[in-house]
């Protein structure tokens, strides 16, 4: 396997072996791809996905990569099972270890997060929309970046939270980095700081105060996931004097 650390260049498809896949939560599955050649990603960015039937149909999705850019060699996605999808059932249901598949990318720039940036950064998610900003997450902490982050993860219960264990042990070392759950029905919170019940804008209010003051124009903003969760999160940053253009979304579905 061929390893190029730059980004830059034309990409083009090529295959990828995968050599892991195993549960996140009830819904999500991690899978692993060694690539013919691997190109070093940025925090946020996805592949392409494109799968060939025998009788010669394709199916192409985008998937968000789960992986930091410190993890060298392989990529890691974080695939939700879709009813209704073309290939997300596969690597639910049909996916084995060693099979290939072609890839492009890493691709996306819009989405992005850079360690360099250094300023005070809020990442909003739900669903599968969770999946860039943990790898935004892992690379504030690989980096040992000092900015403050603050990850705020809306889900239904704890056990929808993915990389639950990862998440304490970021925040317990020490490097400006802090998470708060939304548990909309569940029983009770985990932690002092995590919440039952759907997001508001209290919790985001509290989110920014934890970044530092005047958060709200100075830092950078994230939010990832539905549609609707897209919309009503923005609507709530506007009302926080949020500037649109400090904030960047990425949305999945409807």
């Amino acid at each position: 396997m061929a390893d190029v650390s730059d980004a830059g260049g034309r990409l083009e498809w090529q295959s990828a072996r995968i050599e892991a896949i195993e549960k996140l939560s009830p819904l999500v599955r991690r899978v692993v791809l060694r690539p013919d050649v691997w190109r070093r990603p940025l925090a946020g960015q996805h592949l392409d996905i494109r799968l060939t039937a025998p009788d010669g149909y394709q199916a192409q999705r985008s998937y968000s990569l789960l992986s930091p850019p410190d993890l060298e060699g392989v990529y890691e996605l974080g695939v939700e099972r879709l009813s209704d999808g073309e290939v997300s059932p596969w690597f639910h249901d049909e996916a084995q270890v060693g099979d290939s598949i072609e890839i492009l990318g890493p691709v996306g720039m819009h989405f992005v997060w850079r360690a360099k940036d250094e300023q005070p950064t809020l990442l909003i998610g739900s669903g599968s929309g969770v999946v860039p900003l943990l790898a935004m997450a892992a690379h504030h902490v690989n980096t040992r970046s000092t900015s403050p982050m603050v990850l705020v993860v809306a889900a239904r219960t704890l056990v929808d939270v993915m990389l639950w264990p990862e998440l304490q042990n970021w925040e317990k070392g020490g490097k400006g980095f802090h998470s708060r759950l939304a548990l909309s029905r569940d029983v009770s919170a985990p932690r002092a700081q995590d919440r039952i019940g759907r997001l508001s804008a209290a919790d985001l209010a509290i989110a920014l105060q934890r970044l530092g003051d005047n958060s709200s124009t100075t830092a950078a903003h994230y939010v990832c996931g539905s549609n609707s969760f897209v919309e009503s999160v923005t609507t709530m940053l506007r009302a926080l004097q949020v500037p649109d253009g400090a904030v960047r979304t990425e949305r999945f579905g409807g």
